[in-house]
């Protein structure tokens, strides 16, 4: 299954299943209002690394529909050699309330030259979530689609968003963390592996070495095997910004380094190390 570079981001029992869909609305302690994160893209091609694009996160306060609300988006570019090889121009916007509840997800991109467009409205009532979907496929096809489910669901933006509230003191090392996920028309239950802390250093002429929560996001195959399908780095601090995120693809292997970061709403307390 095809994936954004970006998905984020973010079944121990059932009743860690019960405890994670409760929590729909959680405070807010990691990000605030012109938070602006830089990653530069890599791909893995027969043993050489090279430079494939770029990559920024933005959030910032906004109004949907008469209530505050912070606004995420997150544009991501091929470049170069790459271009050539496949283009790619994604655009993804997410709107969540105050207290990290989704409301809108919008994602248009043009990859390989093919142009989609994906648009998620959420509204909850009796215990539910619904969502009306709509997609446009690169031949003008346009699709509607109404879903609900019992509890939370999320983007790959908003859940990125709800997981930087995730606090180390709530994992023990290989626990597995179920959430509801919005996409392909569909409402799906996926999973997060919790992998624990490590230590990453970036590897530009400054480098940072930063202390890490590692989670994976995994799929079964055919054989009903899991295999990793997005590892992510995420700090081990009340920011919890994702530094590092390993793609694992049928045709190689991507990484997303983070480059710059402006507009944090806390200190930098996961940083071990830096290099003057």
């Amino acid at each position: 299954m095809k994936r954004s570079i970006f998905l984020l981001i973010f079944n121990f029992s059932f009743l860690i299943f019960n405890y994670v869909s409760a929590q729909c609305p959680v405070q807010n302690t990691a990000f605030q209002n012109g938070e602006r994160l830089e990653y530069k893209l890599f791909f893995n091609w027969k043993f050489i690394w090279k430079t494939a694009g770029s990559a920024t996160l933005t959030t910032q306060a906004t109004t949907y529909k008469g209530q505050q609300a912070f606004q995420s988006d997150l544009i991501t570019r091929t470049s170069g050699r790459i271009d050539r090889w496949f283009l790619m121009r994604d655009t993804l916007r997410s709107v969540v309330t105050t207290d990290i509840v989704p409301l809108y997800y919008r994602k248009g991109s043009n990859e390989g030259g093919k142009l989609r467009l994906n648009e998620i409205t959420y509204t909850y009532s009796g215990g539910q979530t619904h969502t009306h979907q709509y997609y446009r496929n690169p031949y003008g096809d346009e699709t509607h689609v109404d879903n609900h489910a019992a509890g939370c669901a999320y983007d790959m933006l908003s859940m990125m968003l709800h997981a930087r509230s995730y606090q180390s003191s709530q994992f023990t090392t290989g626990q597995r963390i179920p959430f509801q996920f919005v996409d392909n028309a569909n409402i799906r239950t996926e999973t997060l592996i919790y992998r624990g802390i490590r230590e990453f250093t970036t590897e530009d002429e400054k480098p940072v070495t930063y202390r890490c929560l590692v989670f994976s996001y995994v799929e079964k195959n055919q054989r009903g095997r899991e295999k990793d399908i997005v590892t992510f780095y995420i700090t081990d601090d009340k920011n919890h910004i994702p530094v590092r995120l390993d793609l694992f693809l049928r045709f190689g292997v991507a990484k997303a380094f983070l480059t710059h970061a402006s507009g944090l709403r806390n200190p930098q307390t996961s940083i071990v190390q830096r290099k003057k």
